[in-house]
């Protein structure tokens, strides 16, 4: 039985300004039979107090426990570690720095930064790095599904330029990262084993979820999904499905619900 059920968010619960159809049902469902919930976000243009205010906005149960970012992990990398950050993110995101010390050895953190993503900016955190500096990958996804309907550019190439540029591997703590998927499951007290992922992106969602040792990782036809995608990443998702509710109707019949 998947005793929790981890979700995406845009793309899988919303797109854009709307719920997907369905959506805000199939999470209640999921409660109403008993499973933990935690959803996933790579998002990196706006803080995660954002993005809980635009889940509840739209009708969704969703409590910021229960919202997983990359940022809160490399916040306590940074603070483990004793590094100070030179930001290449979105401006709307750089309030979640705010708390950080300053004063020790630079780290690049990189996400999503959008029109940041200038080449004097590319250059600045390229030079930081020829000094040493790690960095830091927020997310590294290739692409996402922008508010006019198309795929455009996601943090994911912008980072392989400063990683061939700089010679620097970078730090990983969104999706595809293992441990990304296992602390979410872990927060609900079950095992990964115990847990499966819905998402839209076959590589970063899916595959990532099942080569973290989840139960099962279902892809669904909405959001960034592009005709094909299954077939393009391995692990290969447990089943692709119209939406979330097909997803979540898999799983509850699947444990006789």
């Amino acid at each position: 039985m998947a005793q929790t059920v981890l979700l995406d968010v845009s793309g899988v619960l919303y797109q854009g300004s709307r719920a997907i159809p369905g959506a805000v049902q199939a999470l209640l469902r999921l409660r109403a039979a008993g499973r933990q919930v935690r959803c996933l976000t790579n998002s990196t243009r706006q803080p995660k107090r954002r993005i809980v205010a635009k889940l509840q906005e739209l009708g969704f149960d969703i409590q910021p426990v229960e919202v997983f970012t990359p940022v809160a992990a490399a916040l306590a990398w940074l603070e483990r570690t004793g590094h100070s950050p030179h930001l290449l993110v979105h401006p709307a995101l750089e309030e979640e720095f705010r708390g950080c010390k300053h004063g020790g050895p630079p780290a690049v953190v990189i996400g999503d930064a959008g029109e940041a993503f200038s080449y004097d900016n590319m250059n600045r955190a390229f030079r930081v790095l020829l000094e040493g500096a790690p960095l830091i990958a927020l997310a590294d996804n290739r692409v996402f599904l922008d508010a006019d309907g198309r795929l455009s550019l996601d943090a994911g190439p912008f980072i392989k330029a400063l990683e061939f540029a700089g010679d620097a591997k970078p730090k990983l703590f969104g999706k595809p990262d293992p441990e990304f998927f296992r602390a979410a499951v872990a927060s609900t007290g079950a095992e990964p084993q115990q847990a499966a992922m819905i998402g839209d992106d076959a590589e970063s969602d899916v595959a990532g979820a099942l080569a973290a040792g989840l139960a099962a990782g279902y892809l669904v036809r909405t959001g960034k999904y592009r005709d094909g995608d299954e077939n393009r990443c391995k692990p290969a998702p447990t089943a692709t499905v119209a939406d979330v509710q097909e997803a979540v109707d898999r799983l509850l019949a699947q444990d006789g619900e």
